[in-house]
């Protein structure tokens, strides 16, 4: 049999033994609904509130400010259009770079056909956005600047805590796609207000994703029904999904240093 070599990381990654062991109870034993008040349910919602406890402690922010979704895509979705509408009261301006992933041009052409303006920031000859050409789009209007940390084509790495502080400066919400960093390099989010963090990227299972909205964002719920995630993310959880993402979140962060050396090597070879 041909043997073939898997240079494709960046799409999506195989699931570590390890995160597939922890989340098996979950598949065959512990199979009930969180929103149960039987054995099974409290014990998978405890399951749960541990999970994210772990998450949050590796983001450094608090434990309900994670907001767990099917996916970054989904996630973006939510921080953009949750944002907008929210907020429709005090503008309809969104910035967003030219080199975003298609989940996020794609929310925004649609938001611009419901009454939302939308600037596409370019980009120089290595992807990066001009901070003065961003300062001088900010308008009474803007209420959301969404700039993915990491490129998930070109790997440019956007400063995004410099981009934050002018958001913050500015009075208005930031938002970042961190897909392609998180469990890869630092992300300060001290100033970041909304972060998109998925787990098929970090040798997690698909179908698994998260926003960090942090305290005091005014958001609306993309999805309504039986107000799972603090009533902003309505949908019977994961909870294998939610297990695995947690375990590969703590595998990521304690071998971080390392793979980082062991990805470096295969590159120079």
């Amino acid at each position: 049999m041909k043997q073939s070599i898997y240079l494709d990381n960046a799409a999506t990654t195989r699931i570590d033994g390890r995160v597939i062991e922890a989340m098996f109870p979950f598949l065959n034993d512990y199979y009930g609904n969180a929103s149960s008040l039987h054995q099974i349910g409290t014990t998978v919602k405890d399951q749960i509130v541990k999970s994210r406890n772990q998450i949050a402690q590796f983001l450094k922010c608090e434990s309900d400010e994670i907001i767990f979704t099917a996916s970054g895509t989904e996630a973006n979705n939510f921080a953009i259009k949750g944002v907008a509408f929210a907020n429709r009261s005090k503008g309809n301006h969104i910035i967003v770079s030219s080199v975003e992933h298609d989940c996020v041009l794609n929310t925004c052409k649609w938001l611009e056909t419901q009454g939302f303006f939308v600037t596409y920031l370019p980009v120089d000859n290595q992807g990066f956005i001009d901070l003065e050409f961003l300062k001088r789009c900010i308008n009474p209007k803007t209420i959301l600047v969404s700039i993915m940390h990491v490129n998930n084509e070109i790997g440019t790495i956007q400063p995004i805590s410099e981009i934050a502080k002018i958001c913050k400066e500015k009075n208005i919400y930031f938002h970042s796609d961190a897909c392609q960093s998180f469990g890869k390099i630092t992300v300060d989010i001290q100033n970041i207000d909304l972060l998109t963090i998925n787990s098929h990227k970090i040798y997690g299972p698909k179908g698994v994703g998260a926003l960090v909205v942090k305290k005091n964002t005014n958001i609306a719920p993309l999805l309504h029904g039986g107000g799972q995630e603090f009533g902003l993310r309505s949908s019977t959880e994961n909870i294998a999904g939610i297990v695995g993402f947690a375990k590969a979140v703590q595998l990521c962060f304690s071998e971080m240093e390392g793979e980082f050396d062991r990805v470096s090597s295969l590159q120079k070879s």
